[in-house]
């Protein structure tokens, strides 16, 4: 196997992960990033994935990557996953892996499909106006016979292409959209609470079978997780494996890896939130490297080649099937708002056996805003293992409300 990948984005993680796997590869960033690649001797193209026109598309970009050799693209993030699938379309000669990419790209397509294969998925609409948002909340509140004084209906506001919780509002009341909704949000997707047990899977698929399974269960949405997932999530394997294979059907995904959130209520009813098809955030590929022994990075480069073979997948991956001997889990570090100058490790945490890693670095005194969006920016991440999960979700409970900063 000699075919070139071709990794749309830039990831020294990645870097490192073909070349010990042996791997012919190629990088295709922005042009920012080819001093380091030519200093470092790592195969580059510089590529401005902002401008899809005449001059620069997918046919363009695959004569840059011809004499490469590349056969295969992968992408190794959100925006990049329209590219891959454009240029996947031509080296196996399928336009519909386009119209794939371009499904897992927009919210309100993705939510139509799956609604179309029978997946539980709660009610959303395409908005353009903060008007048509008052409006969507009046038809919940509506749906839910509510009665005068009684809190509003939740809504979320979405854009339709952007990864994770980035540009994500939860509006709580008709007040919280006059104060919150601004024209640059439009158009975008609004959608109803899904309430239950949020979780993810990283799904690994070739030759349209799941080959790996990893249920990821999120302590709190944005701040900590772990992996694999407790006791809960982990009885229900079987009903979500076939949730997934289903999903994998509907939207024809037959090579790569799926990133599915999911909703578990308390009656067990499984509702579907949405898909990506790329790395998923929250550092969860380097949790998947800790519990289950295995580089997720090389995993999604195989799975992504039709030409790779069923032995060389079955030798790959471990069984997902077997009681896991280690979790992995990790708290991403928020300072709360005001002035900030030093960092407070509290001395718990080090003695903690859970306690593996940490990220943070003693800041530059400043000033930490009180109007961020969403969550703002992580100052770092705090990483656990240990062989309990209900211990691991107890630390990361803790360590998300811990302030680090004084």
């Amino acid at each position: 196997m000699s075919n070139t990948v071709a990794l749309l984005g830039w990831s020294l993680p990645a870097i490192e992960s073909m070349r010990s796997m042996d791997r012919p590869f190629v990088m295709v960033s922005f042009a920012d990033f080819e001093p380091y690649a030519r200093e470092h001797g790592i195969p580059f193209v510089a590529w401005n994935y902002n401008d899809w026109s005449e001059r620069s598309n997918a046919l363009q970009l695959k004569e840059r990557l011809d004499p490469h050799g590349a056969e295969l693209a992968v992408p190794l993030f959100e925006e990049t996953v329209e590219w891959a699938g454009a240029l996947n379309s031509l080296y196996r000669d399928d336009p519909r892996l386009l119209n794939r990419a371009y499904l897992c790209r927009n919210k309100a397509i993705m939510k139509r499909k799956a609604l179309l294969a029978g997946f539980r998925v709660g009610l959303f609409e395409e908005v353009h106006t903060v008007e048509q948002v008052h409006q969507f909340m009046k038809r919940l509140n509506e749906a839910h016979l509510q009665l005068p004084g009684e809190e509003d209906a939740w809504v979320h506001l979405k854009p339709f292409s952007a990864a994770g919780t980035v540009g994500h509002k939860l509006l709580r009341s008709h007040a919280s959209i006059d104060e919150r909704v601004i024209p640059a949000d439009f158009p975008c997707l609004v959608e109803s609470h899904l309430p239950g047990l949020e979780f993810s899977c990283e799904a690994f698929i070739h030759d349209g079978k799941v080959r790996f399974l990893n249920i990821t269960e999120y302590v709190k949405l944005g701040y900590s997780n772990f992996v694999p997932a407790g006791t809960q999530l982990e009885g229900q394997r079987d009903r979500i494996r076939a949730a997934i294979e289903k999903l994998a059907r509907a939207f024809g995904i037959e090579y790569g890896m799926i990133h599915p959130e999911w909703f578990l209520t308390e009656d067990d009813e499984l509702s579907f939130g949405e898909v990506a098809c790329r790395i998923p955030g929250g550092h969860i590929f380097e949790l998947i490297e800790a519990a289950h022994g295995f580089d997720p990075i090389q995993a999604l480069v195989l799975c992504s080649d039709p030409k790779v073979t069923d032995d060389e997948i079955r030798a790959f991956f471990p069984s997902d099937e077997k009681t896991p001997e280690q979790y992995a889990g990790s708290v991403m570090v928020y300072p709360k708002p005001g002035r900030i100058s030093r960092l407070e490790v509290p001395e718990e945490l080090k003695e903690d056996p859970y306690f593996h890693s940490h990220t943070l670095i003693s800041p530059h005194e400043h000033k930490v805003s009180d109007t961020r969006e969403g969550f703002g920016n992580h100052y770092g991440t705090v990483f656990f293992q240990g062989t309990d999960p209900d211990r691991m979700r107890e630390l990361l409970v803790h360590y998300q409300d811990t302030d680090f900063f004084a």
